[in-house]
């Protein structure tokens, strides 16, 4: 069955679409484009989701909280070498 497109600037996208990608036809251009926006979308995670679990691996490596922690004697230390 033959892809009808009513849009026509749908149908001048599919085309440029066909072109750019070599697809043997609109039909499989469209396939092509619907199928790797799909994949992109499945695959997108929300910033809010990436984030957090940069804050976790971090966390993570640090170790608890140390509310006495003291950052000046901290530093000072270090330049004590």
């Amino acid at each position: 069955m033959p892809l009808y497109i009513r849009d026509d600037d749908v149908d001048a996208l599919a085309v440029k679409v066909q072109q750019v990608t070599k697809a043997p036809n609109k039909t499989e251009a469209v396939r092509r484009a619907l199928q790797n926006e799909l994949a992109r979308a499945q695959q997108a995670i929300p910033l809010k989701d990436r984030i957090k679990t940069i804050q976790d691996d971090v966390k993570a490596r640090m170790g608890p909280n140390k509310p006495d922690f003291d950052m000046k004697k901290y530093t000072d230390e270090m330049w004590e070498v």
